[in-house]
């Protein structure tokens, strides 16, 4: 099974009926066999967007606590790549979990990525190669 990073959007929009997609990133996971990865700053932003409703943040936390997905952690070096990132983007800023994310590809060897967002077209890894975002070109 491919091992894939999920970011915040899809996930909030997994727990908020009303986003406008909710339907189509449920069917999409649904439909997609992977082991889902992420990381706690893309947790935070999640928890903090679905902050409108306790019980919903709840469900979000209890899906965790079940093996929804795989948070990853991460050490100095990363966090030097997450500074390193936001240098490099400072003129269009790469936000905190987003380069939690590319730095955890790199290191992981991830190369696919759900996102509901173009930010990843515009982060390059160290091998010079963008994300694959497999729900934008689903």
């Amino acid at each position: 099974m491919k091992n894939t990073l999920v970011d915040a959007g899809p996930l909030i929009a997994l727990f908020d009926k009303d986003d406008i997609y909710h339907q189509q990133i449920l069917e999409f996971l649904k439909s997609y066999n992977c082991h889902l990865y992420t990381t706690w700053p893309v947790i935070t932003e999640t928890l903090h967007m679905l902050s409108f409703s306790t019980e919903v943040q709840l469900d979000f936390l209890n899906w965790l606590d079940r093996g929804g997905l795989r948070v990853l952690n991460f050490d100095q070096r990363v966090l030097k790549r997450v500074i390193s990132l936001t240098k490099k983007h400072n003129d269009s800023p790469v936000d905190f979990a987003d380069a939690s994310l590319v730095a955890l590809a790199e290191r992981e060897d991830i190369k696919d990525i759900i996102s509901i967002d173009s930010d990843f077209d515009v982060y390059k890894t160290k091998k010079n190669t963008f994300l694959n975002n497999i729900f934008l070109s689903s």
